[in-house]
């Protein structure tokens, strides 16, 4: 982590950035590589049901929240850092007619506010490598899930170091400065009490969205340069070689999207 960047800094940043409006242009309606195929590949693996009770860890503005509830009859909590996500999602289940089974809140999750056993399952997508403690965010999921609780993520990987030039703030604010090994994330969820059932490499998903991505920015590009759009706090060529350098180690390897299922079950060793 920067030495500047403390933990709370860096939640709000992140925060700040991906419910901006240069984050929708480049992002488009998913914040997650594999949309809402990877949404739904998480949901069987989970066995979301009619009536069983998701929790939504870093629900954005609430895509993955709604398509849950609509496919698979659910009923969703979604929590996330940013007020102003928070609201947003909420009027978007109001104007789907989906606030009976669907509802979103503000907070922490390394600190929620339910109580124990509160869900059946909890998802957290393309975020648990963003938490500054994910140890803490891995032992809440697991206080707040029943004891035979699952939980599903999804989240980019790493094999080796990362290459200089995805280092910095930037990095952190693309989910990459602390993208884990697959083995680290399967520990961490092991150490809150979870026996893990599935690992599933995505990596053709990154590859499609950091291609998406790089068309977004050239095209973002051309509008600045016409004075059709203003975004006076974003560079844009750091953004672009930024996106040069993650396409090139998602090529080589060196970055890579899987999902993990698991089961709530056994002692916490800490």
């Amino acid at each position: 982590m920067p030495p500047a960047a403390q933990p709370e800094t860096l939640k709000r940043c992140c925060s700040d950035v991906y419910e901006s409006e240069f984050a929708r242009l480049l992002l488009g309606d998913s914040f997650h590589p594999g949309g809402v195929e990877l949404t739904r590949r998480l949901g069987a693996l989970l066995e979301i049901a009619p009536g069983v009770r998701v929790l939504d860890a870093a629900s954005g503005k609430g895509d993955s929240a709604l398509f849950l509830a609509k496919e698979f009859g659910c009923e969703v909590t979604g929590v996330d850092f940013s007020r102003r996500n928070v609201e947003e999602a909420n009027r978007r289940a109001a104007a789907a007619g989906l606030s009976c089974r669907v509802a979103f809140l503000e907070g922490d999750a390394e600190r929620m506010q339910f109580p124990d056993a509160s869900f059946d399952c909890v998802l957290c997508e393309c975020a648990f490598c963003t938490f500054p403690d994910k140890q803490a965010a891995a032992r809440e999921f697991a206080r707040v899930l029943c004891p035979d609780g699952r939980i599903g993520i999804s989240d980019l990987s790493r094999r080796g170091p990362l290459p200089p030039d995805l280092t910095g703030m930037i990095s952190w604010i693309a989910c990459i400065a602390d993208a884990l090994p697959v083995s680290e994330y399967t520990a961490a969820l092991e150490r809150a009490s979870f026996r893990v059932t599935a690992v599933e490499p995505h990596d053709g998903c990154l590859l499609a969205l950091a291609r998406e991505v790089q068309q977004r920015l050239l095209g973002i590009e051309i509008l600045a340069g016409l004075k059709k759009l203003n975004l006076p706090d974003v560079d844009l060529t750091q953004a672009k070689q930024f996106a040069r350098a993650a396409m090139q180690a998602i090529q080589q390897g060196e970055l890579g999207y899987i999902l993990i299922a698991a089961k709530r079950g056994q002692t916490p060793l800490f």
